[in-house]
């Protein structure tokens, strides 16, 4: 079966009432029922609990708590790099963007201003820039961390679709991850802006910021947007916590161009580990 026809009853299903359902479900706090629901989720897709700061899977009292769950301290260790990985899950795609287009999978690119929500100014500063996506599978850890020093300037709240995000799905459906519900953060950092893009995806019940809490709902239908530019300032660390998933999905990085070399070892469809190494600095001329 192709991928386009694999996709298909995604487009009939009812993914918004799907989402919202399962929002509701995941924060319920519903006593045996929900730690046997944790316990067949760790089982069906092995979640390593030995990593989390709790390991008790019973002490977690909604869905959500457990998936969204810290681990250890020293159960990721940065790597001596200038760009940290800043997830858990598999390389979906990385490398050039080609003018202002964003590959996505075989046939289909995005441009730059869609996925940031139509703005072309901001979008235009990553014109042959470099881009990274990559995959949180159900397994994997949720929280999302810096990959460099950055001060945040804007965030935007884009609508959208809610079509799956496997690799399956962004082989089949065109423009997949500015097509879909997002959340765009902008940061200025010493090598210049970066944004990082928490993609939404079905049953994906919110995503949040350490800065703002949950982002969506509400889902009003038209873009939002913060501005940190006043009193209100969100500097962050290498390494440091920016946001979370509640239930998995993407999340897509743009750097300017000359920005970064990225890890050699990295390849698609790879492993991956937050705190790796995703990239060092380019030496600029005359720096």
């Amino acid at each position: 079966m192709s991928d386009r026809l694999a996709v298909l009853p995604q487009y009939l299903l009812p993914k918004q009432a799907l989402t919202r359902l399962a929002g509701r479900l995941a924060s319920a706090e519903a006593g045996a029922l929900t730690t046997a629901v944790i316990r067949w989720f760790v089982g069906r897709y092995g979640v390593n609990m030995a990593e989390a700061a709790n390991p008790d899977i019973a002490s977690y009292k909604s869905f959500n708590e457990f998936f969204t769950r810290p681990l250890k301290d020293d159960a990721r260790l940065p790597a001596a790099a200038d760009f940290l990985c800043p997830v858990d899950g598999a390389i979906s795609q990385f490398g050039a963007i080609e003018r202002d287009q964003v590959f996505q999978a075989k046939g289909h690119s995005y441009s730059t201003t869609a996925l940031v929500g139509g703005d072309r100014e901001l979008g235009a500063q990553f014109e042959n820039g470099s881009f990274a996506t990559l995959y949180l599978s159900p397994r994997d850890y949720h929280r999302i961390h810096m990959p460099c020093d950055g001060q945040l300037t804007r965030m935007i709240h884009v609508p959208g679709a809610l079509f799956s995000v496997n690799p399956t799905t962004a082989r089949g459906v065109p423009g997949l991850f500015a097509r879909n519900e997002r959340v765009a953060c902008v940061f200025d950092t010493a090598s210049g802006p970066f944004v990082l893009v928490l993609v939404g995806a079905t049953i994906v019940g919110s995503m949040a910021t350490v800065w703002h809490g949950v982002v969506n709902p509400p889902r009003p239908g038209v873009v939002r947007e913060w501005r940190y530019d006043g009193e209100t300032v969100v500097r962050l660390k290498k390494g440091e916590e920016m946001g979370r998933f509640l239930l998995g999905s993407t999340v897509v990085m743009l750097f300017p161009k000359n920005t970064l070399s990225f890890n050699p070892d990295w390849a698609p469809a790879r492993a991956i580990r937050m705190g790796e190494a995703m990239g060092q600095k380019i030496a600029r001329e005359g720096a």
